[in-house]
């Protein structure tokens, strides 16, 4: 499951702490007015602390960079996600 965040480049880092404070974040990527990717970061339990500290530096410098920019955030699907929808029966084939 994907989503995308347009933000302004002095609101980027206060965005991606958010999104990463919200939970089942699998990989977050940033992307310039153009749509061109900045720099993707991929993300996993227990990653978001000290070793992430490199990542953080580039995030602040594509920000003070950037004017306008997207964040593609890619979730890890919730489990049982995929039985909340039933199939609907379908009359013909005895359903």
């Amino acid at each position: 499951m994907t989503e995308e965040h347009r933000v302004p480049g002095e609101n980027l880092v206060r965005k991606i702490k958010e999104i990463i404070r919200e939970g089942n974040v699998r990989r977050i990527s940033i992307r310039n007015e153009d749509g061109k990717e900045l720099i993707e970061v991929p993300l996993s339990i227990g990653v978001v602390g000290t070793l992430l500290l490199p990542a953080w530096a580039a995030i602040g410098a594509i920000a003070a960079l950037v004017t306008n920019c997207s964040i593609v955030v890619e979730r890890e699907e919730p489990e049982g996600e995929a039985d909340q929808y039933p199939v609907s029966a379908d009359p013909e084939d005895g359903g």
